[in-house]
């Protein structure tokens, strides 16, 4: 994961939580910043550009634009709130269980596919390039949540690796690996799925 463990973190029965050090780390920087700067370019074009572009639209392409620029927008508000809360937590303005219950009320989706936007290619370039890259960044703010909510030693109970159980004697890195299987195997469990978002 690009992820690395100081020394002392490799004393046996210490478990390194994939989710601290990712948020941690310059990664977690660069990933806030290409979140937030897609957040800008869909806002300024939809006010700009994009608003243009729909008024020539014949009927049925002009109401799927203002489809998917509703459902581009929720998207990406979602992934702005994750980023943003995830930051907060990194910056030390909230504790952890605060960014807990802050994450509760975000909904991230199901990872998109431009398949499954009907009529796609009578879109404008302009939008069409901005769902394409939310989709993008959602696939990969879906994934890093699964894998950062990695359980770590001491929290009470953990799933097992083979039949997702909770057991106290079970091995904890056993359930991170476990747990970052699903994360990146094609079909994570995720909190709500809202096909086409």
């Amino acid at each position: 994961m690009g992820v690395v463990a100081r020394d002392e973190s490799r004393r046996p029965g210490v478990t390194i939580s994939f989710g601290e050090r990712f948020a941690a780390s310059d990664q977690f920087d660069a990933i806030f910043r290409e979140g937030m700067a897609l957040v800008e370019r869909t806002a300024a074009y939809l006010d700009g550009p994009g608003r243009k572009e729909a008024k020539t639209l014949p009927g049925p392409a002009a109401m799927l634009y203002a489809n998917e620029s509703m459902r581009l927008t929720k998207r990406l508000l979602q992934l702005a709130s994750w980023l943003m809360i995830r930051r907060d937590h990194k910056e030390g303005k909230i504790g952890a269980d605060m960014m807990r219950r802050k994450l509760t009320g975000v909904s991230l989706t199901e990872p998109g596919r431009i398949s499954h936007v009907k009529g796609f290619d009578t879109l404008p370039d302009g939008l069409r390039t901005l769902i394409v890259a939310s989709f993008a960044l959602n696939d990969r703010i879906v994934r890093l949540d699964l894998a950062m909510q990695v359980q770590t030693e001491g929290q009470a109970g953990v799933p097992d690796a083979v039949s997702g159980s909770t057991s106290a004697a079970a091995s904890p890195v056993q359930a991170q690996v476990a747990r970052l299987e699903r994360a990146f195997s094609g079909r994570p469990r995720l909190r709500a799925v809202q096909t086409g978002s």
